[in-house]
């Protein structure tokens, strides 16, 4: 799977993050021949060298040639990308990003939300190249996934078209709701909307970069000069290389249509007991259109006989079907969540995009929520949470 990891150490807007892409091995043919595509005029690209602080990096420049001095709507900039002869998918990601920032700027400013919306600077010609473009760029480099860092802002105040406006700007604040943000003393406006919107729509989770292996880095320079930190923003683009546990188990299956069904707990519980991996039960349809259902066993092979023979001195069943089958694993361990109402396993393991899941044990939370009459739910949230934060 390709990755895209948006190192956000001074913020992001629109052009910081096709800057980076271009520095990272984007053609600017393939992004300008991308953006022909809108079919709208008046502008021209600009791709130059630039240096902030210690580092070079690439500056992207889209160069409004022709005066616009409406105020695009909502509707309007998702008609010019409906009516466009972009890809179906790069259409899906350019709508989304515009309907998020759209949503953030009707609730800051107190309107309904909808294609009425209007976008004011957001609506002119170079950010909806910056979001067209990001859409074409992640497509043309084939990025599955996109994740990001945490997230510095600056703070200062920024003159735009609804008046003075403090900074971190309203809505690029209100898109990092739920995101790890840090409000640095620079004087400087680190993310604009255009950037938060950007990482709303796309990133699939925020901190550490998830394990790959590198095939390119890029930099994209800010407008600015930041004397405090190099203004860049820095994309990590690389493959993961998933790493499974491998084993072989058997798969065992029988119809059923004469048992009742309220004997299928017990034999749950007999089948679990004595070794099996995993039992489900499926609604089927038999010959006649007989309602039955199909019990499906996982178990390792060496368990087989002993498990058989419970099914069939369990169950009405006279034949049972298996083959052998691969399983590839993700690698966990059980821990201990200690919550505030009493002690919880907890299965965690870690994916190949580096996110750690974490389920907590069924029987252990109903219990505890039994004892202490709290909502269910609530065990199993702060169990999660736990175990997440100390492993």
């Amino acid at each position: 799977m390709r990755i895209a990891y948006f190192d956000c150490f001074s913020g992001i807007s629109g052009d910081m993050a096709l800057g980076a892409i271009l520095d990272a091995g984007l053609d600017m043919k393939t992004l300008s021949s991308g953006l022909k595509k809108l079919h709208i005029k008046g502008y021209t690209l600009k791709r130059s060298k630039a240096r902030r602080g210690e580092i070079t990096g690439t500056k992207f420049d889209c160069v409004v040639t022709k005066n616009y001095t409406g105020h695009r709507s909502l509707g309007s900039i998702m008609a010019i990308i409906d009516k466009s002869s972009l890809s179906a998918k790069v259409k899906t990601i350019a709508k989304d990003i515009f309907n998020k920032i759209g949503a953030a700027e009707a609730k800051i400013h107190g309107r309904g939300a909808g294609s009425a919306v209007y976008l004011h600077e957001l609506g002119s010609i170079d950010s909806i190249v910056d979001i067209a473009g990001i859409a074409i760029a992640l497509d043309a480099l084939g990025i599955d996934e996109v994740y990001a860092s945490a997230i510095n802002m600056g703070r200062a105040f920024a003159k735009t078209g609804h008046g003075n406006l403090p900074i971190p700007a309203p809505a690029a604040l209100e898109l990092m709701k739920g995101v790890p943000v840090k409000i640095l003393d620079i004087d400087a406006e680190l993310v604009t909307p255009t950037g938060a919107g950007i990482l709303k729509a796309l990133a699939r989770g925020f901190g550490a970069m998830p394990p790959m292996k590198i095939s390119g880095i890029g930099y994209g320079a800010g407008s600015r000069i930041v004397k405090e930190i190099p203004n860049m923003l820095r994309v990590i683009i690389g493959e993961t290389e998933a790493v499974f546990d491998k084993d072989r188990v058997i798969v065992a299956e029988t119809n059923i249509d004469d048992m009742n069904p309220q004997h299928i707990e017990y034999v749950f519980e007999k089948l679990l007991g004595a070794g099996a991996l995993d039992v489900c039960s499926t609604a089927i349809q038999m010959k006649k259109t007989r309602p039955a259902f199909k019990l499906t066993v996982i178990c390792k092979p060496e368990d087989l006989g002993k498990l058989s023979d419970i099914i069939f001195r369990e169950t009405t069943t006279i034949g049972i079907r298996y083959h052998e089958a691969g399983r590839l694993k993700l690698e966990r361990k059980m821990v201990r969540a200690r919550t505030e109402y009493g002690n919880v396993r907890v299965k965690v393991s870690s994916g190949p995009d580096g996110i750690l899941r974490a389920a907590p044990e069924y029987d252990d939370c109903v219990r505890i929520a039994r004892a202490k009459k709290v909502p269910l739910r609530l065990i199993s949230d702060q169990a999660k949470e736990i175990a997440r934060e100390n492993h």
